[in-house]
């Protein structure tokens, strides 16, 4: 959707918002490459500026990856550190990947350190609050990535179930929403594709509630729904139908020597009387007493967290870190802002600003390579019609 019809909405609401980063790629001067940790120069993909093979806009530029089977990694700092504490925190920012990935990440990282963030070696070692986007690789992989660093557990954790991403060869807007009370939403395109609490979402804290430890199934206890009909009784002779019989309808060939060749014997076939090993029918169980449910009792470790949601104590930088088998993956339009209002406002300025123009060339793009592997197909299937022709004439020669 446009977001025309709530413009003066959205400026009212953006006037306390704070940005804490925005970049729509006219230049890099506020980003740095990194040679990761363990990596050899060779190992890293570069990134150059490009509008792409298909845009909305010629002039707008976006950060994006050349080289197929490489590691990439850039950062830049925040305008100023980000805490998010009483505040939401809001990551937007466009993915287009040109090459029909096939495998490879696109996600973007929130990053703590200050100036000793390590600028030269940051990747995937280098500890994270928040990390966002998607991640495709082959058909199993196809998910937007959520995952925030709780240091309760000194762990990075990821939501509960696989958070949708789009595959296509267009750009898509994507926007993560952590909300000051311990909610969150994932938007795609503006359209909301996950909602819901941290606590429920997230694994963040121990259960409230676990089975009782002092309590066990009764040893009597009969769950099963079905029985044997214990009045069903096997058919007398039953067990002597053979799942074989001699063929009926075979006949011993006329030039059969049975000095030479043995005694004749007909080839087998299945045995139409014979109905596979004999079972009794199943009835319903008198006794069943239902399903067993094993009692709950408040979980004593559970301890609540009424700060699920500061994410950010002290953010300072931004960055990508990314394998790709293919590249051709861009990036625009950033922003880390303390308000989803302001998010959008942004995105009606950039991302839908050129997503239909983006359309119309792409589709236009694909047409004319269509039209070209029309062509090519047409002038090969001319080229193999003359040869057989030529071939037919040299014969008739």
């Amino acid at each position: 959707m446009k977001f025309s019809i709530l413009t003066a909405a959205l400026a009212a609401n953006t006037v306390s918002a704070k940005v804490y980063f925005k970049d729509s790629f006219a230049n890099l001067d506020a980003w740095s490459t990194s040679l990761m940790t363990g990596k050899k120069e060779a190992d890293m993909g570069k990134w150059e500026l490009s509008s792409g093979k298909w845009h909305g806009d010629s002039s707008d530029l976006a950060l994006q990856t050349t080289e197929d089977a490489r590691f990439y990694g850039i950062s830049a700092p925040l305008d100023s550190t980000f805490d998010n504490k009483g505040k939401d925190l809001v990551i937007q920012y466009v993915v287009k990947h040109e090459q029909r990935m096939d495998c490879g990440g696109a996600y973007i990282k929130l990053l703590g350190g200050g100036k000793s963030f390590p600028t030269d070696t940051f990747g995937g070692d280098t500890p994270y609050s928040v990390m966002f986007g998607p991640d495709i690789c082959g058909s199993a992989t196809r998910r937007t990535h959520v995952i925030f660093n709780y240091p309760a557990k000194d762990d990075n954790l990821l939501i509960n179930k696989d958070v949708k991403c789009e595959t296509d060869q267009l750009s898509h807007l994507y926007t993560l929403h952590v909300k000051a009370d311990n909610t969150f939403e994932v938007l795609i395109d503006n359209k909301s594709v996950r909602s819901g609490t941290l606590e429920e979402e997230f694994p963040f804290l121990e259960p409230k509630e676990i089975k009782d430890p002092a309590v066990s199934k009764p040893t009597d206890w009969v769950d099963e729904r079905r029985i044997p009909n214990p009045e069903d009784k096997k058919p007398e002779g039953y067990d002597d139908i053979s799942p074989e019989i001699p063929d009926p309808e075979a006949k011993k060939p006329d030039d059969w020597d049975e000095e030479d060749d043995g005694e004749w014997e007909p080839p087998v076939v299945s045995n139409p009387e014979f109905k596979g090993d004999w079972k009794p029918k199943m009835i319903a169980n008198p006794d069943y007493k239902g399903e067993w449910e094993h009692p709950m009792i408040p979980n004593p470790e559970y301890v609540g967290d009424d700060a699920l949601y500061h994410r950010c104590k002290d953010c300072t930088h931004i960055g990508f870190e990314l394998w790709q088998v293919s590249a051709g993956t861009s990036f625009d339009d950033i922003i880390v802002t303390d308000s989803l209002p302001e998010a959008q406002a942004f995105a009606e300025e950039t991302f839908f600003k050129k997503n239909e123009k983006e359309q119309k060339m792409y589709d236009d793009v694909m047409e004319q390579e269509r039209e070209e592997a029309k062509r090519k197909d047409e002038e090969k299937r001319a080229k193999e019609e003359a040869e057989r022709e030529e071939e037919e004439d040299h014969d008739e020669l």
